[in-house]
């Protein structure tokens, strides 16, 4: 089942949007840690055009900590951009975030006007109701929910547009388009839920086989990923009225275990020539955001 999910509040979005970017100052993308390729709109890359951006890595603390740090460093030495892990519920992040806001507005003489971008469900409005100090925006653990572009005065030398959540109208990379159902950037009524669990269940016996034994009690992930999702279901009794397993189910709560973090630490993908851990450390706290690239780690 091909996934493509493009309702018709993102067409007029977009069009709000180009008219809000003219008078934007900073552009504040927020992508998925998890996911960082994947969670990209293109679409607002161009949109952009030549004004300075922040990339903000939201949900850094579901995501695998090693693979995060290589994808900072992968994105300075070859983007030039600072990709910033952080958790959009931090209070902290409000007071860095502004300085760095401030440091980057080319026009000094006037507030800071910041424009806050990414796909569904990835952290906007949290991250918007952070900075705000209070609840301004409607948060939810389901894409699509803000509609309208809002406007916030942070009162504090930096105005903010919280814009909805926009995905692309063609999603030609069908596995980023299955990475993007897995942690729920796309409607439901968009993908087979079981097809996603598949690929979810597939990916870890690759890349974090232990989590998924742990997880699941499995003994091996021997086997093809429909044995080891059947295997899921009888161990947490998902069983339909004549006592089979219940995919749908089963798969039901595979996808929620990966979306809240029970799963553990996991990356859905990686920088090129780069390996997965599943043993890997918790994500480092981030002190201190700068406005260009630090300096790059050795090896």
């Amino acid at each position: 089942m091909a996934i493509g999910w493009y309702p018709g509040h993102m067409a007029k979005a977009l069009r709000e949007l180009e008219t809000v970017m003219r008078k934007t100052d900073v552009v504040i993308e927020v992508v998925d840690a998890r996911l960082p390729v994947s969670s990209a709109n293109p679409v607002l890359t161009e949109l952009r055009g030549p004004r300075p951006r922040v990339v903000l890595m939201n949900k850094s603390d579901l995501a695998d900590g090693a693979v995060t740090r290589q994808w900072v460093r992968y994105l300075e030495r070859v983007a030039g951009v600072s990709a910033l892990p952080v958790d959009a519920r931090e209070s902290q992040l409000a007071r860095k975030l502004v300085k760095l806001c401030r440091a980057l507005n080319p026009h000094e003489d006037r507030v800071c006007r910041a424009l806050i971008v990414g796909i569904p469900n990835v952290g906007k409005s949290t991250l918007i109701n952070t900075l705000a100090g209070r609840s301004v925006a409607a948060v939810s653990n389901k894409p699509a929910v803000t509609r309208e572009t809002q406007y916030v005065d942070l009162k504090n030398g930096v105005h903010v547009w919280d814009s909805p959540g926009m995905l692309w109208p063609n999603l030609k990379d069908q596995q980023g388009a299955h990475r993007l159902a897995a942690t729920g950037a796309v409607g439901e009524k968009a993908f087979d839920v079981t097809e996603i669990a598949l690929f979810i269940v597939e990916y870890m016996v690759v890349a974090y086989p232990k989590l998924l034994m742990a997880r699941y009690k499995l003994a091996s992930c021997e086997g093809s990923s429909l044995s080891l999702l059947e295997a899921i279901g009888r161990h947490r009794a998902c069983f339909s009225r004549k006592g089979v397993v219940d995919l749908e189910r089963t798969a039901h709560l595979v996808t929620q275990d990966l979306r809240t973090g029970k799963l553990g630490h996991v990356s859905l993908e990686a920088p090129p020539e780069t390996e997965l851990s599943a043993d890997a450390p918790p994500v480092e706290a981030v002190d201190e955001l700068s406005p260009g690239p630090s300096e790059p780690e050795a090896g």
